[in-house]
């Protein structure tokens, strides 16, 4: 899932389909933002969220958009979407560089901190994508079950 990467550029978004409210562009706005839509979609649904599932869906959004801001020169965009019985997280960033996942020691064999959040996001989603975006940059987008 996350040693092939498929990259296909993606259309401009029109501005009539943009949403008003700001958009998140840190981590702890990300989790708000996945949050708020699981669990508006669990209220209109009748359906109980399953707290593991709504887990996985936060860290997957708090990983990749602690990545854009790390490494892919800050949040672009973020937008999140509850779709059949998964959510949809796709943040972009300025950066067209793919993502690694590094090696948890360095050639001296000392223990490297960080490293570990594509790892994570490649574990917990079904699904993960990365576009170039016409604009420049990329956007990453990373679908996680709900259950």
């Amino acid at each position: 899932m996350c040693d092939e990467h498929r990259t296909a550029a993606t259309p401009e978004i029109s501005v009539a389909r943009r949403r008003v409210q700001p958009r998140p562009y840190a981590p702890a706005e990300a989790r708000q933002a996945v949050e708020r839509a699981v669990s508006e979609r669990c209220r209109a649904t009748h359906t109980p969220c399953d707290a593991q599932a709504l887990s996985d869906a936060l860290l997957v959004a708090s990983e990749l958009t602690t990545n854009a801001i790390l490494h892919g020169g800050g949040v672009t965009d973020f937008r999140v979407t509850v779709e059949g019985r998964g959510v949809c997280v796709s943040v972009s960033d300025r950066s067209t560089a793919l993502p690694v996942a590094k090696e948890p020691v360095d050639p001296r064999g000392r223990w490297r901190p960080g490293g570990h959040g594509w790892p994570i996001v490649c574990r917990l989603a079904r699904d993960v994508r990365v576009t170039d975006l016409p604009s420049g940059g990329k956007c990453i987008t990373a679908v996680v079950p709900l259950g």
